[in-house]
């Protein structure tokens, strides 16, 4: 399945109300596309990564009255879930296009990886670029940007990891709905393999916490 660029209806999608009405679209309009994102960089990461690396289309299956405000495909070295482990995302608010590495609040060795990433914070710093983004709650649109950061702030967010149950760290590239709208296929495909490749330290450092 050939991966066909997002356009402004599929943004739209995030403003219609009711919870069987939203998903109906979703799953007409944009579920189709993270299908083919999964099937395009899934072989990537995999060959990034050295692991044999899986995708998830959210479903959004536990929800009952409120229509979830974004959607993505998710991939993980698991075929059974990606939640509690390590992975990376690609999705959509309706505001912009989102492209992560992330560990969620359902990860048991959460505080591990914390420790991990910690000890190597200087180096991370040093790796992933300033205008970056990094957020600690995937269920929000909020992020900041790494040059915002100031060493102490930034130390926190792995420091948090360890420390707090809900806590949870992403990082990668808010891209604006008008700069998506504006890409051709090839360039979005581009800008997402960039990124995963930028965010390849992160996932290697993960990896000493969770073999």
């Amino acid at each position: 399945m050939d991966f066909v660029p997002f356009v402004k209806e599929d943004f739209e999608v995030f403003q219609i109300d009711g919870l069987e009405a939203r998903m109906d679209e979703l799953k007409k309009r944009v579920r189709p596309k993270l299908e083919a994102l999964g099937q395009h960089f899934a072989p990537t990461l995999s060959a990034l990564t050295g692991d044999e690396i899986f995708y998830h289309v959210a479903k959004h299956a536990r929800r009952t009255v409120h229509p979830p405000n974004d959607t993505w495909v998710a991939f993980a070295n698991s075929k059974r879930g990606y939640k509690k482990l390590p992975h990376f995302q690609i999705g959509l608010w309706s505001t912009h296009v989102f492209v992560w590495f992330a560990i969620i609040y359902e990860s048991p060795v959460k505080e591990e990886i914390g420790k991990q990433l910690l000890q190597n914070w200087q180096q991370i710093r040093k790796q992933i670029p300033e205008d970056y983004f990094w957020s600690a709650d995937h269920t929000k649109p909020d992020a900041e940007k790494q040059k915002n950061l100031s060493d102490e702030d930034f130390q926190r967010i792995f420091q948090r990891l360890q420390s707090v149950k809900k806590a949870e760290m992403l990082c990668g590239i808010n891209l604006p709905k008008n700069e998506v709208l504006s890409m051709s296929r090839e360039q979005f495909l581009e800008k997402v393999d960039e990124t995963f490749k930028t965010l390849m330290p992160l996932y290697q450092i993960t990896q000493k916490s969770t073999v």
